[in-house]
């Protein structure tokens, strides 16, 4: 029987596919390092969201590795995944997947870590209940 932690945590997983365009590229025609950050924040948040079904805001980002360019005219696989619970915060890794469109590839690009923190109505952490 898997645990309610197990069981949220795999319905909370979310994906998210972007066309990379050239208004999100700088000017060697890469992904915008900047635009990667903020379609990562969002993924985690909706992934923090989905487990917590709390207000949550971001308090860190751990460490975020470039590990291939993700050029203009590519598709992007952003996916986030719970990996870590404490009383009132929540930590998701998200990847960043990076495919040619006319091709059969697919290669982990991009990874960080986004930590969020539970907010009750009075605006203050409250208790995440598992």
């Amino acid at each position: 029987m898997t645990s309610n932690y197990e069981e949220r945590a795999r319905i909370s997983k979310t994906r998210v596919t972007k066309a990379v365009f050239p208004n999100t590229t700088n000017h060697y025609d890469t992904l915008f390092g900047g635009t990667a950050m903020l379609w990562m924040d969002e993924v985690a948040f909706i992934t923090a969201t989905r487990f917590t079904r709390l207000k949550v805001v971001t308090v860190s980002t751990d460490k975020l590795d470039f590990k291939k360019p993700i050029p203009a005219g590519t598709i992007v696989e952003l996916v986030g995944t719970v990996t870590q619970v404490g009383r009132s915060s929540i930590k998701i890794q998200v990847q960043v997947f990076v495919e040619a469109m006319l091709e059969d590839s697919r290669e982990l690009a991009l990874e960080g870590s986004f930590s969020f923190v539970a907010l009750g109505d009075d605006g203050k952490p409250t208790k995440i209940v598992v």
